[in-house]
């Protein structure tokens, strides 16, 4: 197939497929046969054959295709004019018409350090693995600043770890300042703060320890403290904006499809599994373990392809509510919404899945919500030995702490605090029942809504019973 083709391939297009690209030796074919990243008709990014070569191949099309190769071209031969470790670019080409592509190198067994991440996020902050894969990254970071050079999308996928050495990718996203001289001090606290935003929360206490990674390749600048942290809350509070804008957009991380008779919204790599969970909803909870039922809301445990989820189902009594619902967005959109908000935050909750609101002619009906299932006891069955003693396993009580002090840091209230809406998963309270959460914009706001949670929580026990009086101490 010709490489403008490739505008109307969709998101996956079937493979291998075999590319006429031309360069200085003539016309060829690139057998591509794995995708690793597709923005439908402008890029797609995967592996194949050139010459008998494995290759990573770029491929860049539609009408911004000629201002996306360049930009990449122009920051692959900065990273290499500059001595910096990136794979090497075999053969490049833009063809009017037709899009451009740039063919690398394959790594074959690299890892991406966001990879590497992945294996020890878990375990206590900074811990020596975690030391060691934020050390590299931080190390590569230095060299660049070191050089002048910054890379706009910085984050632990654009960098590869291959045979112990790690390698900068995606051109696209390479800037200069003056190529060959230290970045000023300025840019290296904005890029470094894009860099630490993406770090979990439980890691700030240790960002000045973390910076002598980054000292130790490039010492050019004395980097404050104060000056870094406040890049580093702008570009989350950026980051969260960004991120929940998309969970209703059709994007590479969620399908979502909206229109007069529906509105879908999936996880994209769930997008197989959930599919006929959606269609089947009902006959699912009819079959499945019923928690809640009628009214306004159906909760139910259910099985589908070999695990558990939870179903919730947002019910219309009757016309009077319909009358008060159809206008606006469901619970289970919100649900959706501030489930995804916690997830981002790495505060706990279950997984949100997927969203399906029904309408008819855009005016909302029942609504269904799937998270991942938790089959840890909540917090009144947790308790519940303990009302009378207040001997609460230090380990429940820290994370209940931990958990109080995350939704103060983010100002977000609940609404409902109740002890059933908190799951013990993982040595963590995870939140449920997000219908009526909330960020607030200001602190005011938030005191009150954070007063009434507090008092909602409490009201989970007998007044003066030792729990409620050991909750009221470290509630404070």
């Amino acid at each position: 197939m010709r490489l403008s083709e490739l505008t109307q391939a969709g998101r996956s297009p079937a493979l291998p497929l075999s590319i006429t690209l031309a360069d200085a030796a003539g016309p060829g074919e690139l057998q591509l046969l794995t995708l690793l990243r597709v923005l439908p008709g402008q890029r797609y990014v995967g592996a194949g054959v050139w010459r008998g070569r494995t290759v990573l191949a770029k491929l860049l099309v539609g009408s911004k295709a000629a201002r996306h190769f360049q930009r990449e071209l122009t920051g692959v031969r900065l990273l290499a004019e500059q001595g910096l470790s990136t794979p090497q670019l075999l053969a490049d080409g833009l063809q009017e018409g037709e899009g451009g592509w740039l063919l690398f190198e394959y790594l074959e067994g690299a890892h991406s350090l966001a990879d590497e991440w992945a294996r020890v996020e878990t375990l206590p902050p900074l811990a020596d693995e975690q030391s060691a894969v934020l050390g590299e990254a931080l190390g590569v970071i230095g060299q660049m600043h070191g050089k002048g050079l910054w890379q706009a999308d910085l984050h632990l996928d654009n960098l590869l770890r291959h045979n112990a050495q790690v390698f900068l990718i995606d051109g696209a996203g390479i800037q200069a300042e003056q190529a060959g001289k230290p970045l000023s001090r300025q840019k290296v606290l904005e890029n470094l703060g894009v860099f630490f935003a993406q770090l979990p929360r439980n890691l700030e206490p240790f960002t000045e320890e973390l910076l002598v990674y980054y000292l130790l390749a490039n010492g050019e600048h004395g980097l404050p403290m104060e000056a870094l942290q406040k890049q580093i809350d702008k570009v989350r509070a950026w980051r969260l904006k960004d991120y929940l804008g998309k969970v209703g957009r059709d994007c590479s991380l969620f399908s979502v499809q909206d229109n007069a008779s529906s509105l879908r919204a999936v996880r994209r790599e769930e997008e197989a599994a959930m599919l006929p969970v959606l269609e089947r909803a009902d006959a699912l909870l009819e079959q499945g373990h019923i928690y809640k039922t009628g009214g306004a809301a159906t909760v139910g445990r259910v099985h589908s392809q070999g695990r558990d989820l939870l179903v919730k189902r947002y019910n219309i009594k009757n016309l009077l509510h319909w009358g008060k619902r159809f206008w606006r967005p469901s619970r289970a959109w919100h649900s959706w919404v501030e489930g995804n908000r916690l997830l981002f935050l790495g505060i706990a909750t279950p997984k949100p899945l997927a969203v399906l609101e029904k309408r008819t002619l855009w005016l909302r009906r029942e609504a269904y919500l799937v998270t991942e299932h938790l089959s840890g006891p909540d917090l009144i069955e947790a308790f519940a030995p303990h009302v009378d003693t207040g001997d609460v396993p230090e380990a429940q009580l820290q994370a209940l702490d931990q958990l109080i002090a995350d939704l103060t840091r983010e100002r977000i209230s609940h609404g409902d605090l109740k002890g059933h809406n908190l799951f013990w998963h993982n040595g963590r309270w995870a939140l449920i029942d997000l219908d009526a959460m909330q960020q607030h914009g200001s602190d005011a706001s938030f005191a009150a809504a954070h007063a009434r949670d507090r008092e909602r929580l409490l009201r989970n026990w007998p007044v003066n019973s030792a729990l409620r009086t050991l909750l009221e101490q470290r509630l404070g």
